[in-house]
């Protein structure tokens, strides 16, 4: 299911530079007419949605509002449509850390992973004011390789799309971010298929057979760090103010879609 949305503004960061070292990154907003397509991403709300019948995405808007706004997420990204801007490079503190432990769950709609870490990884910089504290991270998937990602660039789709939860650290928890127009933020990140298999990710496929039914979920202690998982080159990426993509469908999401993919073995997908 898909709507037409109206235009929208959204930038693209395109490269680095060092000016009497104070670094700069230089991006590219532009307004496009988009799709929106209903995806997974859920915080603060009851699982009494679905995507068919009376409960599907046609009907989301008679009890949440929102999802029917004018900011809705996700979206098709095209981009012939980029002018030029600056902003701050982007910081991404301990994303090297190995946490404590991480709990991996099926919650019936999707696989959500959450960590318990003395050192919780934070940004900052780029389109965000002020530092964001990771809350959840969660996949998205489709029937084949020709499909799975929410997002698109250029109408492409992806086998899969990994989010990251992050919410502003000065409003508390992620419960009294969702209640501000700048309180969450998601790191979007997108996968291509590799001829071989990526071992950053062979301690999550590990373990998905054992959670294969739903609100099931077990505890990792060697969950691969952030840098592990995530593709080393992070300069280029889209970002633009959307919104939750399932009820209550918040418009309080900074979004930030990567354009370069993470390798991802057909057989690793598969298990995902």
């Amino acid at each position: 299911m898909h709507f037409l949305h109206p235009k929208r503004r959204y930038f693209c960061i395109k490269h680095q530079i060092d000016n009497n070292n104070n670094k700069m990154r230089f991006a590219f907003e532009f307004l496009v007419s988009v799709y929106c397509f209903f995806g997974m991403l859920s915080i603060g709300s009851g699982q009494d949605f679905g995507y068919e019948g009376t409960v599907g995405p046609n009907f989301w808007g008679e009890k949440y509002h929102h999802c029917i706004g004018k900011h809705q997420s996700p979206i098709n990204i095209e981009e012939h449509n980029v002018e030029m801007v600056k902003l701050f490079p982007m910081q991404f503190e301990n994303f090297d850390f190995v946490p404590e432990e991480a709990v991996i769950k099926n919650n019936g709609h999707t696989v959500i992973v959450t960590i318990n870490s003395t050192k919780m990884p934070l940004i900052s910089g780029g389109p965000l004011l002020g530092k964001y504290q990771f809350a959840q991270l969660h996949f998205h998937w489709g029937s084949d390789d020709s499909e799975g990602s929410e997002n698109k660039i250029n109408n492409s789709s992806y086998p899969m799309e990994l989010h990251m939860v992050f919410f502003q650290r000065a409003y508390g928890t992620i419960q009294d971010a969702i209640d501000h127009p700048d309180g969450l933020t998601v790191l979007s990140f997108l996968y291509s298929n590799a001829e071989v298999e990526n071992s950053n990710y062979n301690a999550i496929t590990e373990v998905l057979p054992d959670i294969e039914e739903a609100n099931t979920s077990l505890t990792m202690t060697n969950m691969p760090t952030f840098d592990q998982m995530l593709m080393k080159n992070r300069s280029i990426y889209f970002t633009y103010g959307g919104s939750l993509t399932t009820p209550p469908c918040s418009e309080v999401v900074t979004w930030i879609e990567f354009k370069n993919t993470i390798p991802l073995a057909h057989s690793q997908v598969i298990f995902i």
